[in-house]
């Protein structure tokens, strides 16, 4: 897909996705890379505009220049923010609401803390997401290491020639300890997400470094 193209499929895409209001957003491609700038009502928002980019087959990197800026009526005191916070962390069952921390500083939430599974590092992130009156999250909650697992590499292996989106073979996976590496190539932004969600689920991994190239 040359750049014309991509450009023109990517304008087209986001004005029809119902959760982005495509007015004040401006598009460039080049090389693959496609760039966001202007500015979005929402850090949901602005998420639902970088996932419509990766769907794009030929999308090879994203630059994200889009700002958050609420309507008067929307903005939120930090006391507000971080409450509701707690409140959405404690009512999902699956999340260790009593290891999670929460930090607001101007309308940027930040979490901290441990948890047993990256599924519930990632949970928490998307309960505060669509909050009112956030305007991005930092999340630096840590998984905790567990019992030491021989076969994380196999059992990786095993996940990504499972999944029928994914050329395995492509796919270089190095594990040291914990710590989880990638590398190779994928044909699409989506299976690069696809192969890193495979090595977060295999039990004893509390890092993952992703270092797929989208080709």
């Amino acid at each position: 897909m040359n750049d014309l193209t991509l450009h023109e499929n990517v304008i087209s895409e986001l004005e029809f996705e119902p959760s982005v209001n495509a007015a004040h957003i401006g598009i460039t491609a080049e090389s693959g890379m496609v760039t966001l700038t202007g500015h979005v009502g929402s850090y949901a928002e602005k998420l639902a505009a970088e996932r419509v980019v990766e769907r794009f087959k030929g999308v090879r990197a994203i630059v994200q220049n889009l700002d958050v800026r609420l309507p008067s009526d929307r903005k939120t005191d930090d006391e507000d923010i971080a409450l509701g916070a707690l409140n959405v962390i404690s009512w999902d069952t699956t999340l260790l609401a009593d290891e999670i921390k929460v930090h607001v500083q101007k309308g940027w939430i930040i979490l901290t803390g441990e948890v047993d599974w990256q599924f519930q590092r990632q949970g928490a992130e998307l309960a505060v997401r669509r909050l009112t009156g956030v305007l991005g999250v930092y999340n630096w909650i840590t998984v905790k290491p567990r019992v030491e697992v021989r076969d994380i590499k196999h059992r990786i292996e095993n996940a990504l020639m499972r999944n029928a989106q994914l050329e395995a073979g492509q796919i270089q996976v190095d594990v040291s300890g914990s710590h989880v590496k990638l590398q190779g190539n994928v044909k699409a932004w989506h299976e690069r997400d696809l192969a890193e969600q495979a090595a977060w689920a295999v039990p004893g991994v509390t890092s993952v470094e992703d270092r797929l190239a989208v080709s």
